[in-house]
Formats: structure tokens, C-alpha cells, sequence
């Protein structure tokens, strides 16, 4: 009896720990999620009803490009646009394009097709061809930062990604959450304009996502009084007088570059009429950012309101006290380090870009850094600035960074000069770059030891180079 028992206690556990694991497998190996009568209106008022995820993606909007590759649907994308540019695997996706015969499109059989109002409304009767076809055609945009979430959602919704468009959210939120503390405990905020397009001199509105971000950057926007020019847009009519008007209010003055927006650059801002006036153009406060970091609605827009952030308060932002380790210094660590220290703005490649021939490093080409990587901007930054090596396709984040190598990249970072003095550096003969070397002795900003070498083969520590990076600043 007591043999029965125990064999029938055995027979509960085996079955018991059976059924957990069958459950987790299922949860875990199942990509896809999809919840039961979901139906919901696109942008241009289409009613959606999604009965299975979909398999096979078309995406002609780049930001629906981006965000379905961050969701994971790599393998779900069978086409893209033609301006599609990040992440760097769309460039292995067929393009397609709405100016082109749609039946490029219905031949693929795609079982989504995902749009912009805007394509709706310049071409109708590409639209029309495709739903004529069978294919499942929705339109999305988000005009404002609040539905951003919302449009998110859908994008899961639509996929069968719906948790992980949750926890993407989640995340998204929780890194402006970070930002906003920050920059919550400034009292002196920066007064900031931001100029949408150099034609007419246009802002944006308020609520648009380059007007929150200035918010959440800590900053004030001084076109708060924006309106927009029409129903469906972010984009408002400003003018010259008006900026004029609040000339010694404007402490920051950003440009949007892109392909859909282009302000001014620096130059152009400058010298237009009356511009000299503007308390950010005297104080050389004028900055460009990328239209996919301030207004393309993607998980990128983090980056974009860090980058206004730092516009405003270089000083905060770019800190270098939070590098603060014994541990030896690498490429990635130096690399956040450089684009700091030189307030450099982060790198965002165009689809002209890759069009381009005769590089070295091309943006993305990475195989051991992807931009999941936190650090994935500042590393791809400061290469294609020639602030890092990088061995090929490989960055070896981990390669450690020796006092010869410091020297080589801060010798990028200002204007150091010998000056005509010597100095005795006894094992100057071992570095091929010995100018180098002498001008970080001579200028104080690398010392020798007691016997007087320099030691270029020593491997530094994070808080070594953030002492050598603070003399320096100290110094220029």
C-alpha cells in the first residue's frame, strides 16, 4: 500500500512539473499573440478587423519600417520604401514605392500593406488597386505625441505583437521618465525655437512630437503660440517677424533636417536678414537634428529628446562624473566618452547615404554592435568621427583602451599644439605618432612617470581618462 501511495505522489509531481513546462513552452515559443475580435479604425477612417497576424509585411512609411523591426518582425518584412534607411537591414529588403504600378505589390501577395494618410490622399488609385486585389490596406500616422501609444499598439495588434509592443512602451516610457527627472531640476530653463522647415519659416505645434520633447528636454518652447496650418498636421506658419519679435528670448535655435522637412543649417540661419540679433545665433547656440529623432514617430525618440537636452544643457548632459570606475577603460566606454566630451551630435544615416561609394566604415556594418544596443549611437558616432578604431566589421567593444591609444583620440578632441617647446620623453622612440605624444606632455595633459617615460603600453582606467579628459577641458 505504502508502495502505492509513494508511486501515485511520484506519477503528481511528474505530471504536475509536466504541465508547468508544456505551459511556459507554449508561452515562449509562440511569437505570436492574437487577442479575439479586434477591430479598430485607421487614420484615414478604414474599419480593420484582424483575424490572424499578419505574415507578410509591406511597409512604404519608414517609421512603420523602424518600429516593426523593433517589435521583432524582421522576418515578417517582405518590402520596404524607398527612404527607408534604419535599422541597417532594410537595405536587405525589396523596395517598393506608391509612385509605381501597384501591381509590383500584388504580385508579392502580401497580406498587409501598411501606408500613411498621406499616400491615401496623393495617390488614391494606387490604394484602390490594392484593396481591389485583396490586400489588406491600413493607413497610420500619429499626429501628436499623446496617440503615439496608441499607433503603437495597433502595429502589435496587426502582427500579433501586441505584449511586445506593451513592454516596448513600457520601456520607451520609462527612458523619457529618466530624462524628464533630469532635467526636471534645472530653474534656469532654456528658452528653445525650433524651425520645421526653412520654407516660410515654419515651427510646430505644441503638442506635435518635437514640441513635447522640447517640454520633456527641459526646455521652453518660445512658439508655444503655434497654430497649425491645417487639420492633420504638426507643421505651423511662423515667419521671420514673429521670430524677430523674441530675438533675446531665444536661447537655443534647432533646425529639422530630412527628407520630408528641411530647416536652415547653421550657415543659412546665420546670415538671413535680422538673424544676427537672435541671442542664440550670437551665442553660436544654433543646432541641426535629424527629423527621425525629433518627428519621425519611432522608439528612436528618445535619442532625439536626449539630443535637445544636450543642446540645452551641455554642461548637465554631457557630464563626464558618471564615468567613474577603477575598471580599465574599452572602446565602448571611450567611445560614450568622446562623444560627449565633444558634445557631438549622434549620427543618423538617409537613404542617399548608402547610395554613396568610397567609405571606410559604413554606418551599420557592425556585426558584433546592432542598434539594440544601448550604446549603439555613440558607438557608430564616434567612428564614422574618427574619434575610435574599429578592427573591419568588428568594433571589439571590449578591446582596452591603452594610454598611447587615449592619446591618439584626444588629439582629435582640440586644437593641441607643440608650440615649439621640447620636452625629454625617454621612450619616445617605441610610438609611431610621437608628435602626438609629445603635444599631450608638452600641454600638460598626459603626464610621464618619475624616470620619465610615457608608458603608452599602460592600460587606462575609466577614472584615469576622466581625470585626463577633465585636464584637458580645464585647459582649452
Amino acid at each position: 500500500m505504502r508502495k502505492g501511495i509513494l508511486t501515485s505522489l511520484v506519477l503528481i509531481f511528474i505530471l504536475t512539473v509536466s504541465s508547468v513546462f508544456a505551459t511556459d513552452a507554449v508561452s515562449t515559443a509562440t511569437p505570436y499573440q492574437v487577442e479575439k475580435n479586434i477591430e479598430f479604425t485607421d487614420d484615414v477612417g478604414r474599419t480593420i478587423k484582424v483575424e490572424k497576424p499578419a505574415k507578410k509585411i509591406i511597409s512604404l512609411y519608414s517609421a512603420h519600417t523602424e518600429n516593426l523591426f523593433y517589435l521583432g518582425l524582421a522576418d515578417e518584412i517582405i518590402g520596404v520604401g524607398t527612404s527607408d534607411a534604419y535599422p541597417v537591414d532594410v537595405l536587405n529588403k525589396k523596395v517598393f514605392s506608391y509612385k509605381s504600378d501597384p501591381e509590383k505589390i500584388i504580385v508579392e501577395e502580401p497580406d498587409l500593406v501598411l501606408l500613411r494618410p498621406f499616400i491615401d490622399r496623393s495617390k488614391p488609385e494606387f490604394v484602390q488597386a490594392l484593396e481591389n486585389a485583396g490586400i489588406q490596406v491600413v493607413s497610420l500616422y500619429p499626429e501628436s505625441f499623446d496617440k503615439f501609444d496608441d499607433y503603437i499598439i495597433k502595429l502589435g495588434k496587426l502582427t500579433g505583437r501586441t505584449y511586445t509592443a506593451k513592454m516596448k512602451l513600457k520601456e520607451f516610457h520609462e527612458e523619457l521618465d529618466k530624462i524628464k527627472l533630469t532635467t526636471s531640476k534645472i530653474e534656469n530653463k532654456k528658452k528653445v525655437y525650433f524651425e520645421s522647415t526653412e520654407a516660410d519659416l515654419r515651427t510646430i505645434t505644441p503638442d506635435s512630437m518635437p514640441g513635447r520633447a522640447i517640454v520633456m528636454a527641459g526646455a521652453i518652447n518660445v512658439a508655444s503660440d503655434a497654430v497649425a496650418m491645417r487639420a492633420g498636421t504638426s507643421i505651423a506658419s511662423y515667419g521671420a517677424e514673429r521670430i524677430l519679435e523674441k530675438a533675446d528670448e531665444i536661447d537655443v535655435f534647432i533646425s529639422q533636417r530630412g527628407a520630408m522637412n528641411a530647416g536652415g543649417n547653421e550657415h543659412s540661419i546665420s546670415i538671413r536678414p535680422g538673424f544676427d540679433n537672435i541671442k542664440a545665433v550670437k551665442d553660436g547656440n544654433i543646432f541641426v537634428i535629424n527629423e527621425k529623432h525629433a518627428s519621425s514617430p519611432t522608439f528612436r525618440y528618445v535619442k532625439g529628446v536626449k539630443e535637445i537636452a544636450r543642446y540645452c544643457y551641455p554642461e548637465m548632459m554631457d557630464s563626464l562624473e558618471s564615468f567613474n570606475s577603477n575598471e580599465a577603460l574599452n572602446r565602448a566606454v571611450l567611445a560614450d566618452m568622446a562623444v560627449k566630451y565633444t558634445h557631438r551630435q549622434i549620427f543618423s544615416p538617409s537613404s542617399k547615404y548608402y547610395r554613396s561609394k568610397g567609405r571606410g566604415h559604413v554606418y551599420g556594418e557592425f556585426t558584433d554592435v546592432t542598434y539594440k544596443d544601448l550604446d549603439y549611437e555613440y558607438i557608430e558616432s564616434a567612428v564614422m568621427a574618427g574619434l575610435v578604431k574599429y578592427d573591419g566589421k568588428l568594433f571589439n567593444r571590449n578591446v582596452k583602451i591603452t594610454r598611447y591609444d587615449l592619446a591618439q583620440t584626444l588629439y582629435l578632441f582640440e586644437d593641441v599644439k607643440r608650440d615649439g617647446r621640447e620636452v625629454d620623453i625617454k621612450d619616445i622612440d617605441k610610438y609611431q605618432k610621437s608628435n602626438i605624444v609629445k603635444a599631450m606632455v608638452v600641454n600638460g595633459i598626459m603626464n610621464l612617470d618619475k624616470d620619465g617615460n610615457f608608458n603608452g603600453d599602460l592600460v587606462v582606467t575609466v577614472n584615469e581618462a576622466r581625470e585626463i579628459m577633465e585636464r584637458m577641458k580645464s585647459i582649452y
